[in-house]
């Protein structure tokens, strides 16, 4: 593993542990080279992803775009990193688990909605006014609406 700070490839893992309930391990690393300690995640990957962009543009599926999002969403909210770790693990594999390796962005952002909605009515606004693109407050307000009534 190649250290952050002086990308040196001479580091050396000082402590593993697992993490994410068993769906990663975290390991503490040093740096031989220059003596900084760092933090890696392994996780199982059950398969390559692509995200089919609105735009038509494809790029591969990135963890840590999904957690971001969520984070934003779940800014200043009463949910902790380690709930948002399994959030993103839970959504990544049950994209992997359903066969397809290429997915539409708009079926990412679903499957965030629908975890949210049932963690965070807030976070789940928030969510789905930048998913759902709101313009104006008339947007909150039909969505907001539409809550009432489910």
């Amino acid at each position: 593993m190649r250290c952050p700070f002086c990308q040196s490839e001479d580091t050396q893992v000082k402590d593993s542990r697992p993490a994410e309930d068993g769906a990663s391990i975290r390991r503490r690393r040093s740096c031989n080279a220059c003596g900084a300690r760092f933090t890696t995640f392994e996780r199982v990957q059950l398969r390559e992803l692509t995200v089919l962009k609105t735009d038509g543009r494809r790029v591969a599926f990135d963890r840590e775009k999904l957690a971001r999002s969520i984070r934003v969403a779940l800014r200043k909210r009463p949910v902790n990193e380690d709930q948002v770790e399994r959030i993103v693990t839970g959504i990544q594999r049950r994209l992997e688990s359903e066969g397809a390796e290429e997915l539409t962005s708009k079926a990412i952002g679903q499957r965030v909605m629908e975890v949210l909605r049932e963690l965070d009515p807030v976070a789940y606004v928030r969510f789905a006014s930048v998913y759902e693109n709101f313009r104006d407050a008339k947007d909150f307000h039909a969505f907001l609406g539409s809550l009432d009534n489910s």
